[in-house]
């Protein structure tokens, strides 16, 4: 079931992002009284699982469950339809209309991409607002990962900064993005008192944007060992263990931290184990049973949460600053690819990629946030200039504008039949990377 859902987010989502990326060179086109042939949310190779002829569009749904298409009469695309191609041109066709037009139409679904992306952001803040957990809340430092400890960080220490950056909100993923990202080459600590900078070592971006790497956290907040809430059906109820216990050692290993708790309690599943805890200062120990997932009946309460709400019209130049701000890590981050410092390979991936990106409980705030991003990189990637893409007839559309000069039939045909085979290459490339990393 797990599958299944990331499946249909998956689908719900790129079905989305493309039936409105096409809407943006359909409604232009209508505009400059253009003829739309076919407009079809999937790949209809063959046959379509619907179609319906609607005025002088057709519109479908295909049986390859993955893009999607506008047709427009007089515009070499991936269709190839030379026959039309042969004929004279028509007034109501994409070749017939004038260079400033046939721009407009192409650089329409970027558009509504960049924009569709901005008001998933906004939206997202003006719904839910924006939570998270202040660096000054942690009182008790981190627990380091194995990633964090090549860095030299330790139990305990609290992160100030990640190169010239001030890390307000506690969150790896901060200080990951100014290392991997803006190159930070320093992380400062506050340890035992004393403010300590630690050197990040140079092997270290290559290390954390391995494909394996992925999602791993540098650290996690160290959070004290406190008992919110027994459940009265629960195991530690049963052993009669109060909310107000202070957990010492469980199973002889020290316990006072959450994540020392939890880690002995799921390597021990279904056995029972000493619980030593302190009640009013007299230290008690008791057996409890511990379950088949790895719980005994309790809730521990966490850290502060810090929650910032936005109005309607704030939400926009957040939800703006949300979508430029991604997009520029994004560009960043190419540039590493291509000094090398970031392995294409460990970057690219498939669809099977991307469906994992997305919750497997079908979290809607996870969602969306995936949607907006990707709706920002389709808008990215359509706009490279490789033909095929709509970045490639606008680069060949802003030389005509430029210079008056319109390249060939012939020559956008081969062009296209070239960036054709490119992006269906890194395609296969991709989704032979992604069958690779499943064995």
């Amino acid at each position: 079931m797990d599958k299944i859902s990331l499946a249909l987010q998956m689908i719900l989502s790129l079905s989305i992002l493309v039936v409105l990326h096409e809407f943006g060179h359909y409604l232009p086109a209508k505009w400059f009284k253009t003829r739309v042939e076919k407009f079809y949310l999937f790949f209809d190779p063959y046959f379509s699982l619907f179609k319906k002829q609607i005025g002088e569009t057709e519109w479908g749904i295909g049986w390859i469950p993955f893009g999607g298409y506008v047709k427009i009469a007089g515009m070499i695309d991936e269709s190839m339809d030379k026959e039309q191609m042969k004929q004279p041109p028509q007034p109501w066709e994409f070749r017939s209309k004038k260079a400033w037009q046939r721009l407009i139409i192409m650089i329409g679904g970027v558009t509504v991409n960049f924009v569709l992306g901005i008001l998933i952001f906004a939206m997202m803040m003006f719904y839910w607002g924006e939570s998270y957990i202040k660096t000054e809340d942690v009182k008790q430092g981190m627990v380091v990962d194995s990633m964090g400890m090549k860095i030299g960080l330790r139990d305990g220490d609290k992160v100030l900064y990640a190169g010239d950056t001030k890390i307000e909100k506690f969150n790896s993923g901060l200080v990951a993005n100014e290392i991997i990202i803006n190159q930070a080459k320093t992380v400062k600590v506050e340890r035992n008192g004393q403010e300590v900078v630690l050197d990040v070592p140079s092997s270290l971006v290559g290390e954390m944007t391995k494909y394996e790497n992925r999602g791993k956290a540098l650290f996690h907040p160290r959070t004290p060992l406190d008992i919110k809430k027994v459940s009265p059906d629960g195991n530690a109820a049963k052993a009669n263990l109060p909310a107000e216990a202070k957990m010492i050692y469980v199973n002889g290993k020290p316990a006072t931290f959450q994540h020392e708790f939890v880690k002995i309690l799921q390597e021990n599943k279904g056995k029972t184990l000493d619980f030593i805890y302190l009640v009013n200062n007299d230290t008690i120990t008791k057996p409890i049973s511990v379950t088949d997932k790895g719980t005994i009946g309790i809730e521990l309460n966490g850290l502060p949460i810090s929650y910032q709400k936005y109005g309607f019209f704030e939400a926009f130049p957040k939800g703006w600053s949300m979508a430029t701000g991604f997009l520029g890590s994004q560009l960043k981050a190419f540039g590493q690819i291509f000094s090398g410092k970031i392995k294409a390979k460990d970057s690219l991936g498939s669809v099977f990629s991307i469906a994992t990106m997305f919750d497997t409980g079908w979290d809607w705030r996870v969602f969306w946030n995936i949607t907006a991003s990707l709706s920002i990189l389709l808008a990215f990637f359509n706009l490279l200039p490789i033909p095929a893409l709509d970045g490639g007839y606008v680069v060949f559309l802003i030389w005509e504008v430029i210079t008056g000069k319109v390249p060939s039939d012939k020559f956008m045909e081969v062009v296209n039949y070239a960036g054709f085979i490119l992006l269906m290459g890194l395609m296969i490339f991709a989704l032979g990377l992604d069958i690779s990393r499943w064995f």
